[in-house]
């Protein structure tokens, strides 16, 4: 009888854990859960699937658009949900940048729209780009705000709203997670700027936290101009005066930029700069009663 043992025999069959090992972000912890997050692209590697469970809930955020130098820049599209089952393999994740500001070098000079971001098959869609002087919003995970005289930017549906409508010298805001951009009438308050949509509220971090709000419209603006506030979540505010520049949206919040504010002839403000995006995965790696998942 052959006294050499088959390599094979006690092979292991696999990693065995009863709860997800993961690596990849920055982990913290959050009573029985481990938080990974991602501000800039990276891996999120699954080392053993757990056989208790193997779920994980995720907030994907993407890059906010910038504003126009008039209308306000779109929120990056916003996912969250739970019940998303992983394996063990290593998972691309890409958080999406902000869109540029319209340059002040002349009227009509839209925001760049963001850039996704993606975890597995979870994908959200870049903002859009605020309105110029006579243009419309950019579409996009949430829409841009329209110039003087346009409409705003369509949302995708399921992760943001339309940017909001403007006419006569009036600039509307950009779209949010949670709501549309504030459409402006110009002939009533001419050179006032809308407000941003605001953006959605989530706990997956531990702490209660905004993402994903729009960039406040500009306008045309005379000595009675009110730049549009942005919205919760990250959006940043339209030019302070006229001309004038709008502000740059919060970094990893997919906020979009403000729009800028002009006068005449040459005096134009440039958009604000839109919020990069997040990626945040939650998931559940001990038993002992403490930090409950959150809402998605």
């Amino acid at each position: 009888m052959s006294n050499i043992i088959n390599p094979y025999r006690f092979a292991a069959a696999g990693p065995s854990c009863d709860y997800i090992e993961a690596t990849g972000g920055t982990v913290t912890t959050d009573g029985d859960y481990k938080v990974h997050t991602f501000t800039g692209s990276g891996t999120f590697q699954v080392t053993c699937a757990g056989s208790t469970d193997d779920e994980v809930r995720y907030l994907v955020v993407a890059g906010g658009g910038g504003g126009g130098n008039h209308g306000g820049g779109g929120a990056g599209g916003y996912r969250a949900a739970s019940g998303f089952a992983v394996t063990v393999q290593s998972y691309t994740i890409t958080v999406g940048g902000g869109g540029a500001g319209g340059a002040s070098s002349g009227y009509e000079n839209q925001g760049g729209d963001g850039s996704d971001s993606v975890f597995s098959t979870i994908t959200s869609d870049g903002g859009g780009g605020g309105g110029a002087y006579s243009d419309g919003g950019r579409d996009g995970g949430s829409g841009g705000g329209s110039g003087l005289i346009g409409t705003g930017g369509s949302g995708t549906s399921g992760q943001g709203n339309d940017g909001g409508d403007a006419g006569q010298g009036g600039c509307a805001g950009g779209g949010g997670a949670s709501a549309a951009g504030e459409d402006v009438d110009g002939v009533e308050r001419y050179g006032y700027g809308g407000a941003g949509g605001d953006g959605e509220y989530n706990s997956i971090s531990g702490s209660l936290t905004a993402y994903a709000g729009g960039g406040g419209g500009g306008g045309d603006g005379r000595s009675d101009y009110i730049g549009g506030l942005g919205g919760a979540g990250g959006g940043a505010g339209a030019a302070m005066s006229a001309p004038g520049n709008g502000s740059n949206a919060t970094t990893n919040t997919g906020g979009g930029g403000g729009g800028g504010a002009s006068t005449t002839g040459s005096n134009v403000g440039g958009g604000g700069a839109g919020g990069s995006g997040i990626v945040i995965i939650r998931y559940q790696y001990q038993s002992g009663g403490g930090g409950g998942p959150p809402p998605p």
